[in-house]
């Protein structure tokens, strides 16, 4: 989509005609669907962007309640309006099937001059022009490459893995040194009665048992060194990843962190370093193939036996493992919700009933946990058997093939051990196969999470936003719910203007205000910020130019200092003091013990309500945000509070931040420029503070004195 030239813009901002609204037989306020549609089309007439997302009047129209109205005009509705001359009067001659929008007072907003020595070409003038930046757009950022980061942890788990299979290939070599020395013990030092041969031998066979020991050990150490490494290398982009994640979820995603810990234990435990001695068997069971056939096919049979118990307990254990991990996870997001609301929990004696929650998904988890533990240690069990049976009958075979006179004594004893030695890492692996299958299974979603994360995909560092805000078409239902939570909204404002949103509770404010700072995504429809879709910002610069208190205000353990910088290091004192001199919070501030020292907990003690609400209100203003977005911002206020919240309102008109204020109370409503109303995620009114107040009165709704609040049947009979 391209943007006209500034030019463009300035001659259709001049040819812009002055739309009045005017009732005759209905009270001055929302206009009739008919009259609404002539207006807009003419302005669509004069403003070549009214099609195209340039914020022109029909973008700001909405579909009424009850009614429906049309997108766009006929030409010759158009031409007929536009004869009329500059001055359009609006008369609601007919009752509206619904409340509409009062959106006549302005078309597209005009762009800066592009300079005269400006020779680039179309497109950059257009970008400019758009986005009322005085240079080119920056430099083209790299993607965060989630997908790197998750190959460089496997490339570094592999790589040591590889390191450690030495060692092991190495001191499995070296366990033959204590059969061979029995074996050499047998037959040849106590038929020789060699001193000399038994104190060499011995020397010898210590030596490699010193040195099995200590290659063991280094691979030990190679394998704690890798599962830190492995955490290091993706414990970061995980945790982004699952934070942006986490704006179409209920926040599971934050339980990959949990997988990340289950594949760093897996690293460091016995079942890898059997699955490491597994492909040694062989060469064990060829140790025994040289003592006698007969002893080695014995073993070969074992070892294909544990191996069909293998796969056995895999396909037995695998269903109830999975379904246990995923009633855990459940059990884990009420006991993280306990622990936010321990307060509540505790006032209203509320323990039982969480520990009932909590303890119903735990009680799932531990059941199938419990059937799935019960079925590998039945494996296990017939595993462990199998080999000792094995052994004895190595040695009752070994020792009747020994009356025979085929081998002797000695190497009955050595080809019982090395086939116990080839034996036990297949028996120690299917024990260990339980955390082996949630180890590759918790594998599996990091992988997930970190390749399907949208912050993988190329991101352009726009220019700094002016303020610009266009909401087209939202639409919201939820996951899981069939609820419509928003439905067709859209408006418009333009840099520096601030709206008021009220609306009935369950209205669906709260939920527009997260959709406005990126918090929570739409189901279809968009959010723009100059014209670029929110989406499409850089994550990083997106933050940096929007502030946004909401209503359920959480402060982070730290000083108030670090809460108002939004924990940045690089923030400096001067942009920490312009915050809170912005959003009037200085002074309480310094009344504190210890002033911007002050530290607060995780539940914002020994803050109270207002004063966490005032933090976080010059935390929305740090940076100097171009857009702040302020959910119920004086619900716990003091009259004092409400004075600096006025003034804070006030700086920012003065600053010319676009402020959406989200509010119950009249008396916020007297420092925004227009107003907002929300009936069952609709927009019903939206227009010029006054329009809509005259507009609701008109019809009978009254807001409360002391609340600002009114009833939806309040509404319906007014409409």
């Amino acid at each position: 989509m391209e943007a006209p030239t500034s030019g463009q813009l300035v001659r259709s901002h001049a040819a812009e005609p002055q739309i009045k609204l005017r009732a005759s037989n209905q009270p001055e306020g929302p206009v009739t669907t008919k009259d609404a549609v002539a207006a807009e089309a003419t302005s669509a007439a004069h403003h070549p962007l009214a099609h195209n997302g340039a914020g022109s009047a029909a973008r700001g129209a909405t579909n009424p309640p009850n009614g429906r109205m049309a997108t766009e005009a006929r030409t010759t509705q158009a031409d007929r309006s536009h004869a009329a001359g500059p001055q359009i009067q609006l008369r609601a001659s007919n009752r509206p099937e619904g409340l509409v929008t009062i959106e006549g007072d302005r078309g597209p907003i005009e762009a800066r001059k592009a300079p005269q020595n400006d020779r680039s070409g179309g497109n950059e003038r257009s970008g400019r022009a758009a986005h009322g930046a005085n240079g080119v757009f920056h430099k083209r950022l790299g993607p965060i490459d989630f997908n790197a980061s998750l190959k460089a942890g496997v490339f570094a788990v592999k790589y040591n893995l590889a390191v450690v299979m030495l060692f092991t290939i190495a001191s499995n070599i070296l366990v033959l040194a204590v059969p061979i020395y029995l074996f050499q013990i047998s037959d040849r030092i106590l038929t020789s009665r060699s001193i000399d041969t038994l104190i060499m031998l011995t020397a010898v066979i210590a030596g490699a048992v010193v040195l099995q020991a200590m290659f063991d050990a280094i691979r030990r150490f190679i394998l704690m060194r890798t599962a830190v490494e492995f955490a290091a290398q993706l414990g970061a982009p995980i945790l982004s990843a699952a934070a942006r994640a986490s704006l179409q979820s209920n926040g599971r995603e934050y339980q990959t962190l949990g997988d990340l810990q289950q594949v760093r234990s897996f690293l460091v435990s016995r079942t890898l370093l059997s699955f490491f001695d597994v492909p040694m068997a062989p060469l064990f069971v060829l140790a025994v193939f040289l003592v006698h056939i007969h002893l080695g096919f014995i073993v070969v049979g074992t070892a294909l036996l544990l191996l069909i118990l293998t796969l056995l307990n895999q396909k037995a254990t695998a269903a109830p493992f999975a379904t246990a991990n995923t009633a855990q996870v459940k059990a884990n997001l009420h006991l993280e919700s306990m622990s936010r609301n321990s307060q509540i929990i505790n006032a209203l004696a509320m323990i039982p009933e969480a520990v009932r929650i909590w303890g119903h998904d735990t009680a799932d988890s531990l059941k199938f946990q419990v059937a799935a533990q019960d079925r590998n240690i039945a494996f296990a069990a017939v595993s462990k058997a199998s080999r000792l049976l094995t052994q004895v009958g190595m040695l009752g075979w070994g020792a009747f093939l020994s009356l025979e006179g085929e081998i002797t004594g000695g190497m009955v004893i050595a080809a019982s051990i090395i086939a116990g030695r080839a034996l036990a890492p297949i028996e120690g692996a299917i024990e260990g196969w339980h955390q082996y299958s949630q180890s590759r299974a918790a594998f599996g979603r990091i992988s997930t999470l970190l390749s399907a994360s949208p912050l993988n995909f190329e991101r352009l560092n726009l220019p700094r936003p002016e303020g610009r805000l266009d909401v087209e078409r939202l639409l919201y239902v939820p996951q899981g719910t069939k609820k419509v939570v928003l439905n067709g909204v859209t408006f418009a404002l333009a840099p520096g203007d601030s709206l008021g949103i009220i609306g009935n509770s369950g209205a669906g404010k709260t939920t527009l205000g997260k959709m406005l700072v990126n918090s929570i995504l739409p189901t279809s429809g968009s959010v723009r910020l100059d014209l670029m879709d929110l989406r499409n910002w850089d994550q990083r610069q997106l933050g940096e130019n929007i502030g946004y208190v909401p209503q359920d205000v959480q402060l982070f353990p730290g000083t108030i200092k670090a809460n108002i910088a939004r924990m940045r290091d690089d923030a400096t004192d001067a942009q920490i003091y312009e915050a809170a001199r912005l959003a009037d919070v200085h002074e309480m501030i310094a009344n504190l013990p210890h002033g911007y020292e002050t530290v607060v907990a995780a539940d914002g003690s020994p803050l109270s309500g207002g004063q966490k609400q005032r933090v976080a209100l010059a935390r929305a203003f740090f940076g100097n945000p171009r857009l702040i977005v302020l959910d119920e911002p004086n619900s716990n206020l003091d009259s004092a509070g409400d004075a600096a919240l006025t003034r804070a309102l006030q700086h920012a008109m003065e600053q010319k931040i676009t402020m959406v204020t989200i509010t119950q109370r009249p008396s916020l409503l007297n420092n925004v420029d227009k107003i907002l109303l929300l009936v069952n995620g609709t927009v019903a009114l939206f227009g010029k503070r006054n329009d809509v107040l005259k507009a609701l009165s008109a019809r009978g709704v009254e807001l409360d004195p002391g609340t600002g609040s009114f009833g939806h049947q309040q509404i319906q009979q007014g409409a």
